[in-house]
This record gives structure tokens, sequence and C-alpha cells, in this order.
């Protein structure tokens, strides 16, 4: 039995997970204690923050100290990162990174007293990213692409996965990189790079790909497996942006363009893996693997029957991965993730003090699945929170604004409580035993909320809120085995109103990471205008002045 820490602290995304056993016992990103949107700060260098927080907490549930660990796997390997050119020394940014992450041992010693720090090890950054998902994954064997900005040098891994061992077939290294396209296109376009790029993804449903001739010229497959990706001079297709919310026809084409691009490079990658593994089973992770549109092309047009998504594709899905990594290689039998509810939580009585102490008045509901049905019902908006909190971007029924489906002045009413673009979508959750019955086009089960799915005849106009411009729909689907609270809050909507679906979003507001804790929840639930907060069993209303 090994007890192993995984950290990453280099890139955005700070985040620690613990494997204890083979069994992934917690994971948190950092954002979550400090309240810093991807462990960001407004001074240099500030992706150097070390998830102190979250691995101290990882730490305290298990109930073992830095002392037990067998293992510390840190998810960036210096050795990897060597010049690239004249312009990156060992004083430049990309320099001082690595060296700070050669010295992660000492930093780490003081982070986590009685820490050993000759048990800290360095796991390659998208061999952290693939162990990820093929560990992480229900499938023994399967072929494996992971796609980012960069890590260490590298921009893409592909690979075949037998028996939980990885084989690297493709590298790309820098300046190549389809990650650092979208992010180059998204601060074109005014939005923030490595934060923002969801809403790329979702601005160009509005657009027309008009620039695609040229951006095959640009973003190419090379025939082996890789690809390589020329400088863009953005300027020559749009405008720069303000990244203030404006539907912009040529910034949606250009978004557009970008976009379907990338699902044609992308099939062409998983055409070649294919025809090299003969895999049934693809798995991905990555900061790309979190375009969920791209995500059901590759499964609707690809070559493979199954595709598989770890829920934390991004950076901080590198402290799970890397921690899987080196279990598996200290001989523990790696189990498949089962839940990204992997984060904090707090019992009946610790919930009822928060309430207490704040002074709201609350009623403890004998089933507050159905009062908050209820309320749903009758067109509220409800912050939900409940159980652990989710480890990755996705909101997934533990830290949610809940809302009814068939009102389409909701989404509207959503990004305004969020303070969101309003070309935004909203998600809906939907019972899985329904699923099928509402969308077609991608997988189901889709527990994780990263494909998306179109909107079968006739139920569009039913539930109009979760409707995509392009006609579909970021699903989720609630299993009652797996998720039985949410699964019979959204059954009970089902008897009242005959939709099957609520509308989920997650439980924060513009710029602030999502609510974590309780005390985040009542702050979010003071200063946003939400009718109701289902606080574990507890159910605090508004009055009505205050959300008229």
């Amino acid at each position: 039995m090994a007890l192993v820490l995984g950290i990453n602290a280099v890139f955005h995304d700070p985040a620690a997970a613990l494997v204890v056993d083979g069994r992934i016992v917690a994971a948190a990103e950092e954002e979550r204690f400090t309240r810093r949107k991807h462990g960001k700060t407004p001074v240099p260098f500030s992706t150097w923050e070390l998830p102190e927080q979250a691995a101290r907490w990882c730490l305290a549930e298990a109930g073992v100290g830095a002392g037990d660990l067998d293992a510390v796997a840190y998810s960036y390997d210096p050795d990897l990162a060597s010049p690239l050119g004249p312009d990156i020394t060992a004083e430049s940014w990309e320099g001082l990174r690595t060296l700070f992450a050669r010295r992660a041992p000492l930093f780490l010693k003081t982070a986590l007293p009685g820490l050993d720090p000759d048990v800290v090890r360095h796991v390659s950054h998208h061999v952290a990213h693939a162990a990820s998902t093929y560990l992480a994954s229900p499938f023994p064997s399967s072929a494996v692409m992971v796609l980012d900005g960069r890590g260490e040098r590298g921009a893409f891994l592909s690979g075949h996965v037998t028996d939980g061992h990885l084989q690297t077939l493709v590298r790309c290294d820098l300046p190549n990189s389809l990650g650092f396209v979208y992010e180059e296109l998204t601060e074109h376009l005014g939005y923030r790079r490595s934060s923002d790029e969801y809403k790329v993804m979702a601005l160009a449903s509005y657009g027309s790909p008009r620039h695609l001739d040229r951006f095959r010229e640009l973003m190419r497959p090379d025939g082996a497996g890789g690809f390589v990706t020329d400088p863009v001079d953005w300027h020559t297709f749009a405008p720069p942006g303000r990244g203030d919310g404006t539907l912009d026809p040529a910034h949606a084409d250009l978004a557009a363009t970008v976009q379907i691009r990338l699902e044609e490079v992308l099939l062409e990658l998983a055409g070649w893996l294919h025809e090299r593994t003969g895999e049934r089973a693809l798995t991905l992770a990555g900061g790309v693997a979190l375009n969920c549109v791209a995500n059901s092309v590759l499964y609707e047009r690809g070559p493979f029957e199954d595709v598989w998504v770890q829920p934390a594709s991004g950076d901080s899905g590198t402290a799970l991965g890397a921690a899987l990594k080196v279990a598996r290689d200290l001989g523990d039998d790696v189990r498949p993730m089962t839940t990204a509810a992997l984060g904090r939580s707090w019992s009946d009585d610790e919930l009822q003090g928060w309430l207490d102490r704040a002074k709201v008045p609350y009623e403890r509901c004998e089933d507050i699945a159905d009062a908050v049905a209820g309320v749903l019902a009758d067109d509220g908006v409800v912050a939900w929170f409940q159980g652990r909190s989710e480890f990755g971007p996705r909101a997934l029924g533990q830290r949610s604004l809940l809302a009814h489906p068939g009102k389409v002045a909701n989404l509207e009413r959503l990004n305004d409580v969020k303070g969101r673009e309003q070309f935004r979508p909203v998600a809906p959750m939907v019972l899985l035993e329904r699923a099928k019955d509402l969308f077609e086009g991608g997988p189901v089960p889709s527990p994780f909320m990263l494909f998306t799915h179109r909107v079968r005849e006739g139920w569009a106009a039913r539930i109009p809120a979760v409707v995509h411009v392009d006609g579909t729909a970021r699903i989720q689907t609630v299993d009652r085995a797996e998720a039985p609270l949410m699964h019979r809050c959204i059954s009970a909507f089902e008897r009242r109103t005959g939709l099957p679906v609520v509308v989920n979003t997650s439980l924060n507001t513009a710029g602030r990471p999502m609510v974590d804790d309780p005390r985040d929840a009542l702050e979010c639930f003071g200063s946003a205008p939400v009718d109701a907060l289902a606080l574990g069993p507890f159910l605090v209303r508004r009055a009505a002045s205050f959300v008229s």
C-alpha cells in the first residue's frame, strides 16, 4: 500500500490529489481555498503558487501526515525543459519556472512540515496528463491523446496503453501547439488566455467558418501522427476584441473557423492513432480536452467506439495523473475514477452552525430534494450546495445554480445573476434513464458534462433555456445509483412539470472560483439575486422583494 500525493504548481490551476492504495481519496484545486481563480494573483509569476492548503486538506482528509507519504508526484520534469532558443534563458520566465520545479522538494518541505524531500518525484507534464485519463478511465487498454498549450517543451502526446502501461507514439514540441492557437485567439478577442477559451467555444456557434481555407494551411497534420501550427497574424482576420461580451460577427466567424479547423485536425490525429493501435477506446486529457464540442465530433465522426475524458482535464488534473502514475509505478492496483466529487464536505451539524452564525432564517426540510423541486417548478433559482465539491471546472450537482429549463428567459436571467456574457449557454442535468428520449448524437451516460448532444425534435421548444443557438446542449446525465439526491430532485421536478431536466450552471459569479465551503455559499447567496439556498438539508428562502 502506497500513499502518494500529487502536486501541480508550475502552470495555472495549482492543485493537489491524494491516492491511497491505488484509490483516489481526495483532490482539490488551490483556488477553492484561496478564492484566486486559476491560482493567479496580480503579482508577477503568480502561477508559482503552491497548492499548500489543498495539499494539507488532502492529507487531513485521509488522516495522514506529510511524513507518512511514500511519494510526492510533481507534474513537471525540469530535465525536459531545456532552452528552446536565445530568448529563453535561465533568467527568463521559462528558466525561472524550471528552476522553481527543480527546487520543488525544498519548497514542499517548507509547505508540508515533516515531508522527506527525497520522496519527491518529477513526472513530465504530458505523461501526468495522460495518466490522469488512461489510469482513471474504465478501460485497461486504450489509445490516448493529450493536447494543451504546453508542458515543458511539448504540446501534444499520443500513445497506446496496454494493461495500464503507456507506450508514447508521437510527441509534438513547441512552437507547434493547437492549444496555443486557441489561447492566442482567446487573447485576441479580448478574453483571458488559459482561462476563457470556453467563451470562444460558445462564441463559435454564432459564426461562419469563412477563413477555413487559410487555417487549413496554418494548422495541419504532418502525416506522421502529429501536426504543425504556423504563426497567425490575427489582425488580418479580425480587429482585436474588448472581451466585453459583444457579439461581433467578425469575431464569431474567426472563432468558428478555428473551432472547426481544430475539430478537423483532431479527427485526422485520431484516425492515425486508431490505425496504429486498433483500440476501441480513446482517452483524452489536456486543456483542449475540455472543448466539449470537439470531443463530440471525435465521438460521432471519429474511428473510436468510446471516447472517455477525464473531468479535470486541465492542468489541475496533472496532480491527479502524477499521483496515479507513481502509485502504479510503486505496484498499486490503480482503480478507475467513478466520481468527480473528490473535494471538501461538511456534516449537517457543521452546516447548521454556519447558518446560525450567519443569523439567517432557515428550515430543515424532511426532503430537501422535493422542496427544491417545488421552488424550481415555481420558476425560482436555487443555489445548491450538497456533498463533496467537484474536482475540475464543471459544476456537476454539488455546487450548482439550478433553474427551470422550460422558461426561455432563464438563460438571460442566469447569465445576469452570474455576470456572464449573454452568448454563453447553460447546461441541462437530465435523468439518465430519460436522456436518450431528449438528446442524441453524444455518449450516454455522460456524467461529467464533457460532450454536446443534439436536442431531439419536439424537445427544444419544451426546454429552451438549455438549448444553444446551434441546437445542442452540453448535458450531464444523473444516475440514480451515483447521485441519488439530485436524481430525486429532478424526478420530483418532472412530476410537477413533465420535464426530466433542470438547468445547471456553476455556483459562482464572474471572475470568482466556484463556491466550495459554506462561507462561500452564504456570501454568494447574500450578493446574488437567487430565490433559495439549499445547504445540505437546510433551505434558506429569499424575501420576494429582493429578487423581484
